[in-house]
């Protein structure tokens, strides 16, 4: 599996903006083959960076996703906040998951 996590930092002034953007969204990323998760991530303490993540079933998926007119789609709704709703660039880390435990029922 292949895991996405892109660290935002948002401007505290507009941090319920920019939840209530994902929350809106339109789950294009969901309908792609090869997702599996996504994941947005508040930060507990103050200065640090909201993480979105999403996993998919390898990397070539993930590709496919950020070339495809569905990501262009999603991607174009960031352009709706205003422009110091991030205090920095937003950094993107790719890693390959490894292992793997969950709760089972």
């Amino acid at each position: 599996m292949f895991l996405v996590s892109n660290r935002l930092p948002v401007n505290p002034d507009y941090a319920e903006q920019f939840e209530e953007r994902f929350a809106e969204r339109e789950a294009r990323v969901d309908k792609m083959d090869g997702f599996i998760s996504f994941h947005i991530l508040r930060p507990q303490k103050e200065g640090l960076p909201y993480v979105v993540q999403t996993t998919w079933e390898s990397e070539a998926h993930f590709k496919a996703w950020t070339e495809s007119d569905a990501f262009r789609a999603q991607h174009g709704q960031q352009r709706t906040l205003p422009e110091d709703a991030l205090l920095g660039r937003p950094e993107i880390e790719y890693h390959e998951i490894i292992q793997k435990s969950e709760k089972s029922s």
